[in-house]
């Protein structure tokens, strides 16, 4: 069993990238971050990668941030929260920046900070049993990196992140522009190499001018700049304290993560 917290290898001209924390439900800690920044590192340096396909091991795509390990640290203040949500938002948006495209396969659940770095892919799939959201509001947190708006609509946007509904169907996320398909559950990382082969079949100089020019779009319509004041915005969320993130974590600590879900999910 090799218990390495990302798991990657080639397939033909696709690099794929497997988060391995299934204990964890792929749970994004210091070791991920670090192992997929490096693997990204090697597929964009090496000439026979064109595309990149990024999924879950075990029962789920990711949960999102390591919630236990953020606790331990003890992180408090604006600047110490400042450093570590700007290596979560630069973990995130390495997708959206990579010159190759990559293609999120999700299954079982997408969530909070998985959910973004789904978003910042180019491409998403998903079985049709997999569920997501951003629950961040329901204990007091914010969103890293608030691509939500861009990828789909204000009203979606505000639907996803202001509700924190955690249960939101894949057909729903295709509704609303986040997914390019649902596919039975099983079938979704064939269906992400199905794309990259399209992908990879093209001429990779056109392919990677043409995603930057997509992607310029966009940034011309300062979207940079309206990241960077959202993630602002979340420094000083998190700084805060609020009374239901206090209430949260202190359950969490003293009950475990699932006592503190049940007493989040119970706040109607």
């Amino acid at each position: 069993m090799n218990d390495a917290a990302l798991l990657t290898h080639v397939e033909g001209r696709t690099g794929i990238l497997t988060f391995n924390r299934p204990h964890v439900m792929n749970a994004f800690n210091s070791e991920l971050i670090a192992a997929t920044h490096e693997a990204m590192d090697g597929f964009l340096s090496d000439d026979s990668v064109q595309a990149i396909v990024l999924h879950g091991a075990g029962r789920c795509f990711s949960a999102g941030f390591d919630m236990k390990e953020s606790a331990a640290k003890g992180i408090t203040g604006e600047a110490e929260w400042r450093k570590v949500l700007t290596t979560d938002f630069d973990f995130i948006m390495q997708f959206w920046n990579s010159p190759k495209p990559t293609i999120a396969a999700a299954h079982g659940f997408c969530i909070a900070g998985a959910m973004e770095v789904l978003m910042a892919c180019d491409m998403a799939v998903a079985g049709d049993s997999t569920l997501f959201g951003e629950p961040e509001v329901r204990f007091g947190s914010g969103i890293v990196a608030m691509l939500a708006p861009y990828v789909t609509g204000p009203k979606q946007a505000k639907e996803l992140l202001l509700t924190g509904n955690d249960r939101i169907p894949a057909a729903r996320c295709f509704e609303m522009g986040l997914l390019n398909k649902v596919v039975p559950d099983g079938e979704e990382v064939e269906s992400a190499m199905a794309l990259a082969h399209q992908i990879t079949s093209a001429s990779a100089q056109s392919v990677q001018r043409t995603k930057y020019a997509i992607n310029h779009t966009y940034e011309l319509g300062r979207m940079r700049e309206g990241l960077a004041a959202a993630l602002e915005v979340d420094v000083g969320i998190e700084a805060d304290q609020s009374p239901e993130r206090l209430e949260f974590n202190r359950i969490r600590k003293e009950e475990g993560l699932k006592a503190a879900l049940e007493w989040r999910n119970r706040q109607v």
